[in-house]
């Protein structure tokens, strides 16, 4: 594109050049060679630009994707036309694509296309959009450019096609994050296992979820339940859903991928029949429970309408539910974040205290060294960039 640029100030500067010296020789010679000489130039950029408007008012572009409600990577079939309807033939014809969130299969935008009258150009292949959103896809604008490449003109297309694009669900071989828990991948029957109501004398250092209310307000001292059956095994989800950016470009890659991790270790417990709780701000809390793959279907479609705002503080979201308990009875809980601070870690500490193992997945592309030195056996944390593959990341 620049190397183009450059080419037609160039040729610019050469019929600047050849102008300037017809000048010079009506000044000093005159006569018909002369004057046939300026004239001639003088009226060349006159006629390409009247032949430019022409072009760019007449010819026709037609584009179509085979769906307009896409998901994430998966290719769909794409086509444009571009005709010509006219008596005199077009050239320098060339389309410029939406590529920020989109790529188009074998076209390489250098390409000028010809077109003889009543001639039309067919190109037929496979669009792939990168990131979950709204957005434009196909042919952006087209480019026309004269016959003596002085001048260009750019056409914006009208009628563009905006896909909604759903998340992609990536299916993890292994979830690396807790694969020292085997107990986690193995199915269990539906809900988590009540310890047997035997109680002892509340020793210090014991959980305070182990006492038994009841029974401490019969006997009037602190009693708690002896655990003699199967540890609890409850699984939750914790999604970031807050916009950090008013610019497309930056808030739709990080979107994409806060979500890409959400769904792929709902799935990956989905498919392994393992009961988990999602939990993720809406203006509010919303909260999915998914008991197998059945459930996922349901799980997966409420996930990918999820509108993230400016006003979702994670903050908030996440210690809501923590004030309403959802989260001290599970064995492990995973969060989504993209950014960590005073107040988050604050309620991961109380998590862990509390004997809750909590892996948090921070999407990001800043320097990992200040999140990964937070970590601990209980607090996992592993930090995930914003183009990154999840497979052997979570």
């Amino acid at each position: 594109m620049e190397k183009e640029r450059n080419g037609m100030k160039i040729r610019r500067w050469i019929w600047f050049g050849l102008w300037a010296s017809s000048l010079v020789a009506i000044s000093f010679y005159g006569g018909t060679i002369s004057y046939g000489f300026f004239f001639g130039v003088t009226l060349l950029p006159l006629i390409s630009l009247v032949y430019l408007l022409c072009v760019y008012a007449r010819f026709k572009i037609y584009q179509e994707a085979g769906k307009q409600s896409m998901v994430t990577g998966q290719p769909m079939p794409y086509f444009f036309v571009l005709q010509n309807e006219d008596f005199f033939a077009y050239t320098g014809i060339s389309v410029r694509m939406h590529s920020h969130f989109s790529c188009v299969e074998g076209l390489s935008q250098d390409i000028e296309y010809e077109l003889l009258p009543g001639d039309k150009s067919v190109f037929e292949t496979k669009l792939v959009c990168k990131y979950r959103g709204e957005y434009e896809i196909g042919v952006k604008e087209v480019v026309v450019t004269d016959f003596f490449r002085l001048f260009r003109l750019r056409h914006p297309v009208y009628g563009e096609i905006k896909a909604v694009v759903q998340p992609k669900v990536v299916q993890l071989s292994e979830l690396i994050s807790i694969v020292d828990l085997p107990t986690l991948t193995q199915k269990e029957s539906r809900g988590s296992m009540e310890p047997d109501l035997l109680v002892r004398d509340y020793v210090e250092g014991d959980s305070l979820k182990q006492i038994h209310w009841k029974a401490t307000a019969r006997e009037q001292k602190l009693k708690v339940r002896v655990m003699i059956g199967k540890e609890n095994q409850d699984i939750a989800i914790f999604c970031d859903t807050r916009r950090y950016s008013d610019k497309m470009r930056d808030f739709l890659p990080l979107e994409n991928k806060i979500l890409e991790a959400f769904l792929a270790v709902g799935f990956f417990f989905a498919v392994k029949e393992r009961e988990f709780t999602a939990y993720y701000g809406q203006g509010g809390i919303v909260k999915h429970q998914v008991q197998g793959i059945n459930d996922f279907d349901t799980f997966y479609h409420q996930v990918s309408q999820i509108a993230f705002g400016k006003e979702e503080s994670p903050q908030d979201v996440f210690g809501q539910v923590m004030e309403r308990g959802n989260l001290w009875e599970n064995k492990v809980v995973f969060c989504v974040f993209h950014e960590l601070d005073d107040v988050i870690m604050d309620g991961v500490e109380r998590l862990t205290a509390e004997g809750v193992i909590v892996v948090i997945y921070v999407i990001t592309d800043q320097p990992s060294e200040g999140y990964v030195r937070l970590g601990s056996l209980r607090k996992r944390i592993i930090v995930i960039p914003v183009e990154a593959d999840l497979e052997g990341r979570l």
